[in-house]
């Protein structure tokens, strides 16, 4: 037996019109001071290699990790951030906040692990990473 289903239209008009008008979607709250966000990658291409700027402001060097994997890319990094308001020898405000920041990314090309270069400075993690020389096919002889 055929069900019929009432189309209404003007109700999906209204209920989408206010979705989200007066909840706050998850994730868009204000970050503590000094937090970090996601950060920007920025992958560039030659014919020798890929060159990838990060992004990573308040990160200490010793604090970013970089993994290659083949052609996959993953830059960790832990953000410790604390500040303490101190007046007359009391501590009137503290505020701290950890995080990890994680971008993976996969590359068209493998990667020479051997070869690649890392650099850190004022903030932005420059990485040199050249891809890894094409092997030709190699006909086998069968005997």
């Amino acid at each position: 037996m055929a069900q019929l289903i009432r189309n209404e239209p003007f109700d999906d008009l209204v209920n989408n019109l206010f979705q989200g008008f007066f909840v706050r979607p998850v994730g868009t709250a204000a970050a503590p001071a000094g937090a970090a966000r996601a950060f920007s990658v920025e992958v560039r291409e030659d014919d020798k290699a890929y060159s990838v700027h990060a992004e990573l402001p308040g990160v200490a060097k010793d604090d970013i990790h970089v993994t290659i994997d083949g052609n996959d890319v993953a830059i960790s990094a832990e953000v410790k951030n604390s500040r303490d308001e101190k007046q007359d020898g009391r501590v009137l405000r503290s505020e701290r906040y950890y995080g990890k920041l994680y971008r993976a990314f996969q590359l068209a090309d493998t990667i020479d692990e051997s070869a690649a270069e890392a650099k850190y400075t004022d903030g932005v993690l420059e990485l040199r990473l050249p891809k890894k020389a094409v092997t030709a096919a190699r006909r086998l002889e069968i005997r």
